[in-house]
């Protein structure tokens, strides 16, 4: 597959952030099976997404403190797995990264978003009657806002936005979820949650969806395998025993693969992620669930990762070649020369649809995470960064 022509940029000295996000996008949609045109189209709309810093040479730092990925870089990549079926790719972008302070970074976002709106001629309603709740003046948190493309055949993605329940400072997040769910319709869905550290993310499907959904993110400190069992609200979908075994596949202690003695240990690093998806108002109950471990602080290297996704993979029936060439798709490194490429798996349901698996990829722009040194003897928490060693990992 050729690559994209990047709206006549040129990069005369060092890879601009765009051309190289963009190729990675281009080579992704080649696994995913997406023809040349679509990919070149998508790769066209992640850089108007980037905005002035696709132009940024990557010999320059990151155009800001981005929460999006732990190396800066404001593009996350992932693929959907089911069985008998290509994956489906994703590409997370934050619009306003390196705008220059929260509140412009969010009408930055949303500016794209309106623009994408236009052209895909997809409203934008329900995201306006929450813009005075996660759009203050003077907004607080890790970042503004995030818009997600589910990338389809035909150049015409699905849409989502990421919104910051803490924009108005930690403490009142709770509220502001609560009062967005009540603003949509949902009136009774925040009782539903289960018990959670934070509230992470607030999210919207936006556009063409067979049923768009309200979906609420949760942290979760030291969660064991048993306590993640029990977070779905769904009613249905994989049960608590499918569940506690993606845990422990996915953070490293299942015996039956070798790879730990399947004891219920905690995951006391980065939290644990939740997401609770909502499409109906009538019951309070979400309608999915999806689980998300946060692999990348669990592992000495990004060749174990590759070992458990594939793992995870198998056990659902999937095809795991394309994994392995998405990780092509995206650095030439070995996965044992670093740690953070494969970031999150995540089991995902949603009601009438198939299970799926969902691995995240990173960027990696602007720097490789070194491999991982174990803790001395009797440490918790399994393997950790050399340049982490003397304080936890704060950053969600």
């Amino acid at each position: 597959m050729t690559q994209p022509r990047l709206l006549g940029r040129t990069a005369p000295g060092a890879p601009t952030l765009g051309a190289f996000t963009a190729g990675q996008l281009v080579r992704l949609c080649d696994v995913a099976g997406l023809d040349a045109s679509d990919a070149e189209l998508y790769a066209r709309i992640l850089i108007e997404a980037l905005g002035p810093v696709a132009d940024r040479p990557l010999d320059l730092p990151p155009p800001s403190d981005s929460f999006l990925s732990d190396d800066h870089t404001p593009v996350e990549f992932s693929l959907a797995f089911q069985p008998d079926a290509p994956p489906t790719l994703r590409v997370l972008v934050e619009p306003g990264a390196g705008a220059g302070g929260l509140a412009e970074s969010g009408r930055t976002g949303l500016r794209f978003l309106r623009a994408m709106a236009r052209r895909w001629d997809f409203a934008t309603d329900r995201l306006d009657e929450l813009e005075d709740l996660f759009f203050p003046p003077s907004p607080q948190g890790a970042f503004a806002l995030w818009c997600a493309l589910e990338l389809r055949p035909g150049g015409v993605p699905k849409v989502k936005v990421y919104l910051n329940p803490a924009a108005s400072g930690q403490e009142h997040s709770a509220e502001t979820v609560r009062e967005a769910l009540r603003r949509l319709g949902h009136r009774q869905a925040f009782t539903a949650l289960p018990r959670a550290d934070h509230h992470l993310f607030f999210a919207l499907d936006l556009g063409d969806w067979e049923e768009p959904r309200v979906k609420v993110y949760l942290a979760h400190q030291d969660l064991s395998a048993a306590e993640a069992g029990g977070l779905s609200r769904t009613g249905g979908g994989p049960g608590q025993a499918e569940i506690q075994a993606f845990f422990r596949a996915a953070a490293g202690y299942d015996a039956d693969l070798g790879t730990g003695d399947g004891q219920d240990v905690r995951l006391g690093r980065r939290p644990v992620q939740s997401c609770h998806a909502f499409t109906e108002t009538a019951s309070g109950l979400p309608s999915g669930f999806t689980l998300y471990v946060p692999v990348r602080d669990y592992v000495r290297h990004d060749g174990d990762a590759l070992e458990r996704a594939v793992a995870v993979l198998r056990r659902q029936g999937v095809d795991t070649a394309p994994l392995a060439a998405a990780l092509a798709a995206v650095t030439s490194r070995r996965p044992q020369d670093g740690t953070g490429l494969i970031a999150y798996l995540a089991l995902a349901d949603q009601r009438g649809k198939p299970p799926r698996v969902t691995a995240y990829i990173s960027s990696e722009a602007y720097r490789v995470r070194p491999p991982a040194v174990l803790l001395p003897a009797g440490a918790v928490g399994g393997p950790v960064h050399r340049e982490r060693v003397e304080s936890a990992l704060t950053r969600e």
